[in-house]
């Protein structure tokens, strides 16, 4: 028994579908002429019996063999295929720009993705998708070969941290094989929409949301170009059977579920504010040590252990304070 999922691509044989057009309007006119011509004689009622045979052989022509010569002839635009199938077998692929000539009996395949050409799937679209599909079954068999995009809904997954966040990716992807698109998969675009949700979960449990500058740990966040490829590969190992290739893969969406996000802005807030109480500070003591070395060095004044503490809380004061701070004369000594 063949295996249908080691299906391969092949191009669908055929002829210059410009001759067979052309000889099949050439027919076409002959046939007309011809009936035109035998219609007079026989209503003159020259040679009725031979007039009558042969506007009946030429009615069967039109009948017959025009139709059967137009079934072979398929019309394609550029970066479209159609996929052909011949008594139930996968007989080729159509691609290019321009017209052919197949067999008449090849069958065109019809994709079940109803004709989408960016995908936002959600439970609206897909249910449209049912109810239109009757229309867009006899409108276009055709498959687009254009680099086309998918906006998903946006997921709630827990981080690495256990932290529910909402996310949100758009997929760039084209098809790269007409053949395993619709023979491997029942609906490519859709196969391809939980796959992408699928690889979304898998990847963004491998990180936490945030991470600080000191513990060098990757995140979603500060992350996102490694993140972006991660995903990309994810996607792409996991559509390989439906013959997709996907070209860009990027997270456009990034928050924490809105039942903890004013919790987790509080703590965003307050691990900014010590991260700039710490810097303020350390700046502080290099500026009071600057200082002090410079009085030493350049011998401006002598300062004993007890005037060195007091101008260091002095100039912590005024360099860390929030508020300006109010200059107070000396008039007199410190002893």
């Amino acid at each position: 028994m063949k295996d249908d999922s080691s299906i391969i691509e092949k191009k669908a044989p055929g002829i210059n579908g410009m001759f067979m057009f052309c000889l099949n309007m050439a027919v076409l006119a002959c046939c007309a002429g011809g009936m035109l011509y035998f219609g007079i004689r026989l209503e003159n009622g020259i040679n009725t019996k031979m007039s009558g045979a042969m506007l009946g052989l030429l009615g069967s022509i039109i009948g017959l063999v025009v139709p059967f010569i137009q079934a072979g002839i398929k019309i394609l635009r550029p970066n479209e295929a159609l996929v052909l199938t011949l008594f139930g077998s996968y007989y080729g692929t159509l691609k290019g720009a321009g017209i052919f000539f197949v067999n008449p009996f090849a069958q065109a395949v019809y994709p079940l993705h109803a004709g989408a050409s960016s995908g936002c799937i959600s439970e609206d679209s897909k249910n449209s998708a049912k109810s239109s599909s009757s229309q867009t079954a006899s409108a276009k068999k055709k498959i687009s070969l254009k680099a086309m995009t998918l906006n998903n809904d946006k997921q709630k997954v827990n981080d690495a941290l256990g932290n529910p966040i909402v996310v949100g990716i758009v997929v760039v992807w084209k098809v790269t094989n007409t053949a395993k698109a619709l023979f491997n998969v029942d609906n490519f675009v859709e196969f391809l929409s939980i796959q992408c949700d699928s690889a979304l979960r898998n990847i963004v449990r491998l990180y936490p949301y945030d991470s600080s500058d000191e513990d060098g740990e990757k995140s979603l966040r500060g992350s996102s170009l490694e993140v972006a490829d991660k995903l990309k590969d994810e996607i792409q190992q996991k559509v390989e059977i439906a013959g997709l290739d996907i070209l860009e893969a990027k997270i456009t969406h990034l928050s924490y579920a809105p039942e903890i996000a004013p919790v987790m802005l509080q703590r965003q807030q307050a691990v900014a504010v010590v991260a700039a109480r710490q810097y303020i500070v350390d700046s502080a003591v290099g500026m009071v040590e600057m200082a002090l070395e410079k009085l030493s060095e350049k011998n401006i004044v002598n300062l004993d252990e007890e005037r060195k503490a007091a101008m260091v809380s002095n100039l912590m004061v005024v360099l860390c304070a929030n508020k300006e701070t109010q200059p107070i004369v000396n008039a007199g000594s410190l002893y």
